[in-house]
């Protein structure tokens, strides 16, 4: 969360060279035996579930002991590490050989891993892939490819909506959200001298512009992931940054999108009145519920332009690490993971589920307008260099919206510079 929370972000950077084929061998987990093909045997599970939270108190009260009693004699070590550390970690373990057999990864790490040999390929050693792959929402699916193969399956998701401030809106004389671009600008043009904001954001990251882009019909590279040139600074491209650029020259996007500190944070400038929009993610009912009580959060889909309505996929995947030394039993728990008994039992605390025909609504009537946004998100590309990617193109953008180069020369330059990542693999 640029207001997106911290699992939806940073990585870490690490030298890809410092991880050596060496260092698949010696995962934690020990040798399955069977009798009569029953697994058994010990794994070991990294995650970034925090302490006394309500998801680690699911896995551990939950989660692990409903795998453990439909296979008897297995065992599930949960390891808990902060998010903030649990990448280094995984490059540090790859190092020296110590990997885990089951993690559960940020979706921006797996093309990372999966580059590095990491990783199991998950298409060609679960028998069952193509039945588990079309039961979870394609843009879910997709943030675990690279190249040609998937390297894991998603675990938990979320995207942005939009949600506004009903008397935000009254006060333009609009009773409905802006359902479509022209009706944000449409919007802005009515609140302008109101001191209200139409739109709020706090970034000019891929996950804060690529709903704009996409529902413009642009995209940031081509569908393999291999070009940005002709993609990123497409017509359609810069008409979805230019609605956002137009907005902030027209003073109805506030100075935070620069990022930077100051300025009015998008939850308490929408729960105030200050701001009429934003996007945000589920992650908002309980900040809204602490910190604002008596706001009445109403919500809807990410205007549309000529692509639609498209937003941006969180969440994070369950990866089964190459060196793991009881493989059979960590694919059987990656599987449990996906099963609808355990990704009810993780929507009940609020973890949204990857599984899109799951009826999660009656567990959480707030997740209605995120399962119909799912349905149509994309995944920022999954490709290795995407923090890269998304640095440079966020430096790219505060530029033109500071001002020192246009919406179309800021996107004609971060395409050519993609390129070069994109050329590493």
């Amino acid at each position: 969360m640029n207001s997106v929370p911290r699992r939806r972000g940073r990585l870490v950077s690490a030298s890809l060279a410092v991880v050596t084929s060496l260092a698949l061998v010696g995962c934690a987990g020990e040798e399955p035996s069977s009798t009569d093909g029953e697994l058994t045997g010990t794994i070991t599970f990294w995650h970034a579930y925090g302490a006394d939270s309500k998801e680690i108190e699911t896995l551990r009260n939950v989660i692990i002991p409903g795998f453990e009693a439909k296979h008897p004699g297995t065992d599930v070590q949960d390891v808990a590490v902060p998010y903030d550390q649990l990448h280094q970690k995984m490059i540090t373990a790859a190092a020296g050989g110590d990997l885990p057999d089951v993690m559960r990864a940020d979706i921006i790490w797996v093309p990372e891993a999966a580059k590095l040999g990491l990783l199991e390929r998950l298409d060609t050693e679960m028998p069952d892939f193509a039945a588990l792959a079309a039961k979870v929402f394609p843009g879910t699916l997709e943030t675990n490819k690279y190249q040609d193969g998937y390297y894991g399956l998603p675990l938990d998701t979320n995207t942005r909506i939009l949600m506004y401030n009903a008397d935000a809106l009254a006060a333009a004389g609009v009773s409905a959200p802006p359902a479509t671009f022209d009706e944000l600008r449409d919007l802005a043009d009515k609140l302008t001298g109101k001191d209200i904001y139409a739109f709020a954001d706090n970034g000019l990251s891929g996950w804060n512009v690529l709903p704009w882009i996409w529902s413009a019909g642009g995209d940031i590279t081509d569908p393999t992931y291999t070009k940005a040139t002709g993609y990123l600074n497409s017509p359609e491209s810069v008409a979805g940054v230019t609605l956002l650029f137009d907005l902030f020259q027209a003073s109805q996007m506030p100075n935070i999108v620069l990022g930077g500190t100051g300025g009015v944070p998008t939850s308490d400038g929408l729960a105030t009145g200050k701001y009429a929009t934003i996007l945000d993610g589920p992650w908002m009912y309980p900040i809204f519920e602490a910190s604002h009580p008596d706001f009445e959060l109403q919500v809807g889909q990410v205007p549309a332009g000529p692509g639609g309505s498209v937003s941006v996929v969180g969440g994070e995947d369950v990866v089964v690490f190459r060196g793991s030394r009881n493989k059979a039993l960590a694919l059987e728990f990656t599987r449990y993971l996906l099963s609808e008994e355990a990704q009810l039992e993780f929507a009940k605390i609020g973890q949204m589920s990857v599984l899109r025909d799951l009826d999660v609504v009656s567990v959480n009537p707030t997740y209605r307008p995120f399962v119909e946004q799912l349905r149509t998100a994309k995944p920022r590309p999954p490709v290795p260099a995407w923090p890269k990617i998304d640095d440079l193109l966020q430096r790219r953008l505060q530029a033109a919206f500071r001002g020192e180069m246009s919406v179309q020369e800021a996107l004609d330059a971060a395409a050519e510079e993609i390129d070069a990542l994109l050329a590493q693999g």
